[in-house]
């Protein structure tokens, strides 16, 4: 008990990872043994209230204790049951994924998108065409790019070509840039969206895995920016550019290291360049999304379909985002709306980042009876 007594949260959290009402509970209980003096039969009466196991025996507790032990023992096993999709919070935040922007606002402008094919890169290009944007999206599969383009040209009215480019491939981004400049001039927008990403320990990782993930995300990035830059300087044209990272860019994140050190380099490019390249008149942003279910990322980080049912417990907002919700952002950034917005790097993740980074966030689990019951315990408590 000893050792018990004097961890903090953090270390009892790794050793009990067995739900969010519970680590809250054992997070408090730490705080209480160093903060308030907390009694040892109470700090007892506490860990056993969490059914730990430690083989603590109900003879010892006080008639207070067992009130406690009723009602954090029934709590606790109803947080754990909880592992809804959505929270019922959500009603709250419903989705709204139709334009924002008024119609044309993107007329005359040409955007070009990597990884337009599918997912959020898909979602940007039709909010962007239906705007008015004569839209090129560029990845390497060229035949999913051909069904997409057809897909949102037809349900837009506006053409959207398909280029095929591999971002890791100077020559490829070269010949790529090449294309759209001789079929539609230079871009007006550029949005950076190609990525790659897979869960592994960092000890697994070979060095052309490592390899693979920073030549797509932030070499990509890099390939593209200062190909369409240096002909934006050269022609005296100004672009609006916008990158898509990650929460964990800014946090970082162990198991997608890879991803997370590249995404990081990304944001740290865009805020550079919004510093260097606005004299030459261009703009920088980033959006990082917080959890967005699209079909290819979630087949590679969530195989089993396990974690989706966990993720939104640490969303306030209480559910995942939606790729209309960021492709309304993204319209946001890249337009003449918003020509005084650069440098900016935007976490959209439904309060994702903020829950996680709280130390005592977690506390939200515990319930209005068993706040009584802390702070009754608390008033009784001699010294401070």
């Amino acid at each position: 008990m000893r050792a018990l007594r004097n961890s903090v949260g953090a270390s009892l959290t790794k050793r009990f990872e067995v739900g969010a009402g519970l680590t809250a509970v054992i997070s408090w209980c730490s705080c209480a043994a160093i903060a308030v003096k907390t009694t040892e039969a109470n700090r007892l009466a506490f860990f056993h209230l969490l059914d730990l196991n430690m083989n603590f025996r109900p003879a010892v507790c006080s008639s207070r204790q067992q009130k406690m032990l009723h009602l954090f023992g029934n709590g606790t096993a109803a947080l754990l049951q909880s592992s809804e999709k959505t929270a019922p919070q959500s009603r709250f935040f419903p989705i709204c994924e139709q334009p924002m922007l008024l119609p044309g606002s993107f007329k005359n402008k040409v955007a070009f998108i990597t990884g337009g094919g599918t997912g959020l890169g898909k979602g940007m290009t039709t909010t962007l065409s239906s705007l008015g944007a004569e839209c090129v999206i560029a990845s390497r599969s060229l035949d999913v790019l051909k069904q997409t383009a057809e897909e949102i040209s037809k349900k837009t009215g506006n053409k959207v070509h398909a280029v095929q480019c591999n971002v890791r491939d100077p020559a490829s981004v070269k010949a790529a840039v090449d294309q759209v400049v001789n079929d539609v001039g230079l871009p007006d927008v550029v949005i950076n969206n190609a990525a790659g990403n897979f869960i592994s320990p960092t000890e697994r990782l070979s060095a052309n895995a490592w390899k693979t993930i920073t030549d797509i995300v932030l070499n990509g990035t890099a390939l593209v920016t200062l190909d369409i830059g240096k002909r934006l300087i050269k022609a005296e044209k100004g672009a609006a550019f916008l990158a898509i990272t990650t929460i964990y860019a800014e946090s970082g994140s162990g198991f997608v290291v890879p991803s997370a050190s590249a995404k990081a380099g990304v944001d740290a490019l865009c805020k550079s360049l919004a510093a260097e390249w606005g004299r030459y008149g261009m703009r920088f942003n980033v959006i990082q999304p917080g959890p967005i279910k699209t079909k290819g990322a979630f087949s590679r980080l969530d195989p089993t379909g396990k974690f989706e049912e966990t993720m939104t417990d640490r969303i306030p907002v209480g559910r995942l985002g939606t790729a209309g919700e960021i492709a309304n952002l993204a319209a946001y950034l890249c337009s003449d709306y918003a020509s005084w917005v650069s440098g900016a790097v935007i976490r959209m993740d439904g309060g994702e980042y903020v829950l996680m980074s709280g130390e005592f966030n977690e506390m939200r689990a515990v319930t209005k009876e068993q706040w009584d019951v802390m702070e009754d315990l608390i008033r009784k408590t001699k010294g401070s």
